[in-house]
This record gives C-alpha cells, structure tokens and sequence, in this order.
C-alpha cells in the first residue's frame, strides 16, 4: 500500500437493501455520489453485506467513514455518531442484522495493526427492517441530515491532511 492510498478518505457503505432502512449505507451512496464522485481523494465503497470481504478497504486507509443502520434503541431516524474506540470492534454487540460479520472485520484489522487512525460510523436508527426496497419514509427524510455530517467529516479531515 502507497502513502497515497493511507492518505484517501474512504466511505464504506453497508448494508442489506432487501430491508429496507437495513440499507440506509448502500442507500446513502447515491447522493454521496454526487458530492464526491470526482473527488481523487474521497473513495465510495458499497460494502452491502460483504462481512470479511471489507477487511482490504478497511486496512487500506487512515481515513474511514462506515454508514450503517444502528440499532440503538433510539426513535426511528435518530442519527448516531461514533467516534474510534467508541466503535465496537469484537464479538459481542450487534448493532445491525449484518453487523456481527462487519465487527469481526474490525476486530481483524485492529489484531493485525492495520485499523485506520481516524474512523467514523454515521448511521441512523432503523424505522422499519420488513423486507422492502428503498428507505421508511421517517430515515428517507432524515438522509439528507446524514449525508450532510459525512461531508462535513471528509471537509475536516481534508483539513487535517492538507
């Protein structure tokens, strides 16, 4: 891996899109897209459910954005913000119905000391899991709000390497 690479930001959407807000990571990439798509220093990355398969794009940066649905408890649409070891990184918390595989890669990366300094999980409470294409209404409306803290993450950041 070049500097280079160590120094591009890379945004890693995960998620299954057959379940609806389940897909909230895959489904923030399309207008994620649109801010970055021509951006050299900004990676897009559709994880889906990948698990194991993530580890590469994981160990590759220093600069990591996960978007993810997190089941935290909170009101449909709540938006939740975690920062490095705040991140659970082991076996143990599922915080999604895919997240067991995508902690594990974590957990990986983190005993081959290879974890990115500076990672990020953006997500949102899931409204609805049924099976469904496409966002609830409720983590539709909130996407906007998502998107807008991913491109203020990647403005910091850019700040910082500059």
């Amino acid at each position: 891996m070049t500097e280079n690479n160590r120094n591009q930001i890379t945004i890693l959407g995960i998620g299954n899109t057959l379940y609806t807000d389940e897909g909230l990571g895959v489904n923030a990439l399309t207008p994620l897209e649109e801010i970055f798509g021509r951006d050299e220093h900004v990676e897009l990355i559709d994880g889906s459910t990948d698990g194991m398969g993530l580890l590469g794009p994981v160990e590759d940066t220093d600069y990591l954005i996960i978007i993810d649905a997190i089941n935290a408890g909170k009101e449909g649409g709540h938006i939740i913000e975690l920062h490095g070891d705040d991140i659970p990184a082991y076996y143990g918390i599922k915080m999604s119905i895919h997240q067991l595989g995508f902690q594990e890669v974590l957990l990986a990366s983190k005993l081959r000391e290879q974890y990115p300094k500076n990672i990020v999980m953006i997500g949102m409470q899931p409204t609805s899991l049924e099976l469904g294409i496409g966002l609830s209404e409720t983590n539709d409306a909130k996407l906007p709000e998502l998107v807008k803290l991913v491109e203020e993450q990647v403005d910091k950041w850019k700040l910082e390497m500059a």
